[in-house]
């Protein structure tokens, strides 16, 4: 509200006065406000005479109504100011301070106008009445005295009349000092708004002429060209309405947007359309629907993919946002979410209770599924930073977990998180999950990955299923197996330590797994979260094991160099990665699956061709796996198949004698977590000696014992520090895993070999080469049994 609204409210009584002090200003409501009376509306008030229409106005007032002293000498002042005279309004009034005033004047003469004129006497009051005056309005409104007529428009008569008498003047004289000083900040408030709303103009005026320069000028801002104005067509109208459907969504995006940062956001823009026709704002942004200053940064795709429409980015945004709340709520829940057995043993998802607290992500439970939820705690030697990084890369991700993935990729990346960091990062990534047997197959999952900071050194990474919002693949083939919210809260520790907790959530087809298998994917222990605890920990640890300046004390590698000890678990890594491939024939290389009536039929035979591979003879190979249970507990069987002296009772290779161990490496802790390179022994001068490299791991989850014969010149190089990626290798091994059943005195025993049986890519394959791999796996089942005495 401004000064004038003041004074249409409260208008004065007096004739004269009123006609004086509100005519120049406007005080008809008819006019805009700040607006400057003309000359001629002041004329016609003070006669009915037309008088004059000349610039001269002051000339004009001094000869032609000299009865009218005080009246023409204000009317002039402010005619002065408005029109732009020698003497400005604020100059006038800061000289004089509103002491120009009409003696004979009153606002209570209404018939003054009637009258003949009169000559007035002019008066000016003294400075020191004007001092006091404005003395008297700091008095009354200890603040500055601009601001008195916000809250005192009019002194009241009581006000009045004691000034009047404290300075010798009347008191219309006081009132009138009053009035002009209210005329004055009117004044001084309208020649600002005019100033601003001159500015504006000004500016838009700018913008108006700079639009219609490019309208006669169009450039395509795809191609640089100029742009084709025309009609519209029905395709461009289409396109319009479908621009104003996708401005819609990406509304709706950005409000869940900013219930993902949990703060407001800056507006939506949209840019230019790709297409050589102006107006037509076609082109979605990459960002997942934020602005150019979003604080959303997107990253370009790691993988190729289908690719996501506006849509289905806000659909997966509200859904990564769900599953999160549900992570952290199932990871620091205790009962009745989660109940202990009678024994006190592992945790077990209380499903009432967890259907009783939230609502299904993905939907409900397809016919013949069944549920698998795991909770596993425990402390890593990893910053959390570190770790959440390692989750969100893709190939970092299966490096950290070789035995549990079998293939990874990224299809989209839709947001890589804020501020350099991974807080709000959201990825499409599809994986192939396994457990190392083929009795069971490998789990195809399409899935959000979602990473938030929910506090300083706390982090949650939370993996959701999307195939039933993908409705191609739904339509295609329905996955086997589906991931609610799983994932990991992670806090940091002391000495560089993290607190990891695991929750693991899968709706999955029974029906496909052996019967040998269902009681350990059942308990959680094959694709459970104690299974990703386990090899995080040992993975960490060899990591930092690898790191460290000191040699464990148990490696006897004397004559290994630094890099040759590098250049050695390098080698030794591909060897367990290639053997895990062959098992569950995953994309790391095309198998191909055969059928035969000599193998038995628990044996999965694949062949493949390896073809200009350095780190792999040429020719054709055959990958021959099966798995078997043992009346042994994992540990006896591990200690069994790694000790190189026992290998004779198992091995062919061995010659049939002992072997010696050449190297030590340890990755771990536990004696059984080691890289070791192996010669067995000459019995005759016939036989040429020869090396094998071995991996073992162990962890509470299972066990792994990988191996492969290698060429001792191309060993020599890579323990010297040489590339390892010219060594050609093999690998064969065992995989061990508890039987399930809780009592621990039964294990699962896969075996694996893949053997090069011709050294010619284009050969074929012989019914010979099959049979003779068969029986090489069951000649070396057959004598496990028979060294453990399990032959029953």
């Amino acid at each position: 509200m401004n000064f004038g609204d003041f004074l249409d409210n409260n208008s004065c009584s007096g004739g004269g006065a009123r006609i004086v002090a509100d005519i120049p200003y406007n005080s008809n409501n008819n006019m805009p406000a700040g607006a400057i009376a003309p000359p001629r509306f002041l004329a016609q008030s003070l006669s009915s005479k037309p008088m004059f229409n000349s610039p001269g106005l002051s000339l004009a007032l001094q000869t032609g109504m000299e009865g009218q002293g005080g009246m023409a000498r204000m009317v002039e002042n402010n005619e002065l100011s408005n029109v732009g005279g020698r003497r400005s309004r604020d100059e006038e009034h800061e000289s004089r301070s509103g002491s120009d005033n009409m003696d004979g004047a009153s606002g209570d003469d209404q018939d003054a106008a009637d009258k003949p004129p009169r000559k007035k006497r002019y008066h000016r009051h003294n400075p020191q009445q004007i001092q006091e005056l404005e003395s008297y309005v700091s008095l009354l409104f200890p603040r500055n005295p601009l601001f008195l007529f916000k809250e005192c428009p009019h002194p009241d008569e009581k006000q009045r009349l004691e000034l009047s008498k404290r300075l010798c003047l009347e008191t219309r004289q006081v009132k009138f000092w009053f009035q002009n000083r209210r005329t004055q900040m009117k004044t001084q408030l309208e020649r600002h708004e005019n100033s601003i709303l001159r500015q504006e103009n000004d500016k838009l005026r700018a913008e108006n002429m700079s639009i219609r320069e490019a309208m006669r000028n169009p450039i395509c801002t795809n191609c640089g060209g100029p742009a084709v104005i025309g009609e519209i067509s029905l395709e461009e109208q289409h396109i319009r309405i479908e621009n104003a459907r996708l401005k819609d969504e990406l509304d709706r995006v950005y409000a869940l947007a900013g219930k993902f940062l949990g703060r407001p956001t800056p507006s939506l823009e949209l840019g230019m359309g790709g297409n050589c026709f102006t107006g037509l704002n076609t082109a979605i942004p990459s960002n997942f629907g934020v602005g150019i200053a979003s604080p959303l940064p997107v990253a370009t795709p790691k993988a190729a993919g289908i690719s996501v429409n506006p849509m289905e980015r806000s659909m997966y945004l509200e859904l990564a946002l769900t599953a999160m709340d549900e992570l952290v709520k199932m990871a620091q829940s205790d009962e009745p979410l989660w109940i202990r057995g009678l024994d006190g043993g592992k945790e077990m998802l209380n499903q009432e209770e967890y259907l009783r607290g939230s609502s299904p992500c993905i939907g409900m439970k397809p016919n013949g599924f069944v549920t698998e939820a795991s909770r596993e705690t425990g402390m890593v030697i990893i910053n959390s930073l570190a770790l959440v990084e390692t989750l969100m890369d893709s190939n970092k991700w299966a490096e950290m977990f070789p035995c549990l993935i079998a293939r990874t990729s990224t299809t989209e990346v839709i947001s890589s998180g804020m501020g350099g960091t991974r807080n709000g990062a959201l990825q499409l990534m599809n994986a192939a999950i396994q457990v190392l047997s083929p009795l069971v197959p490998v789990r195809e999952v399409n899935f959000l990955r979602f990473c938030k900071q929910h506090a300083e050194g706390v982090w949650a990474v939370v993996d959701v299923s999307v195939d039933t919002i993908r409705e191609a693949h739904v339509a295609a083939t329905f996955p086997s197996s589906r991931r609610l919210p799983s994932g990991c809260l992670v806090q940091d520790m002391p000495n560089g330590y993290s607190k990891v907790t695991w929750v693991e959530h899968i709706e999955y087809d029974e029906s496909v797994v052996h019967q040998l298998y269902r009681p350990l994917v059942s308990s959680g222990m094959g694709f459970g979260a104690q299974r990703w605890v386990a090899t995080l920990q040992r993975q960490c640890e060899c990591l930092a094991i690898l790191m460290s300046s000191t040699v464990p004390a148990r490696d006897h590698s004397a004559a290994i160099t630094a890099g040759g000890r590098r250049s050695m678990l390098k080698l030794a890594q591909r060897m367990t990665n290639n053997f895990c491939a062959g098992v569950c024939a995953s994309s790391v290389h095309k198998w191909n699956k055969l059928r035969t009536e000599n193998v038995d039929e628990d044996v999965q035979v694949m062949t493949r061709k390896s073809i200009d591979d350095p780190g792999e003879p040429p020719g054709i190979v055959l990958s021959a796996a099966t798995s078997v249970w043992l009346p042994v507990s994992p540990q006896r069987l591990f200690d069994f198949l790694r000790d190189e002296r026992l290998r004779s009772e198992w091995d062919i290779l061995s010659n049939g004698g002992p072997m010696q161990e050449m190297a030590h490496i340890a990755k771990g802790q536990d004696h059984g977590n080691c890289v070791s390179l192996l010669r067995a022994s000459a019995v005759n001068s016939n036989q040429s000696s020869m090396l094998i490299l071995q991996e073992t791991c162990i962890d509470s989850a299972g066990s792994l014992v990988v191996y492969a014969p290698v060429d001792i010149p191309a060993m020599h190089v890579v323990m010297n520090g040489g590339d390892s990626a010219y060594v050609a290798l093999l690998p064969s091994g065992f995989a061990i895993v508890p039987d399930g059943n809780g009592s621990g005195e039964g294990s699962l025993l896969t075996v694996a070999f893949q053997i090069l049986v011709n050294s010619l890519p284009t050969a074929k394959l012989t019914v010979e080469s099959v049979e003779t791999v068969n029986n090489l796996i069951s000649c070396t089942v057959q004598k496990i049994k028979v060294a453990l005495q399990c032959e029953s």
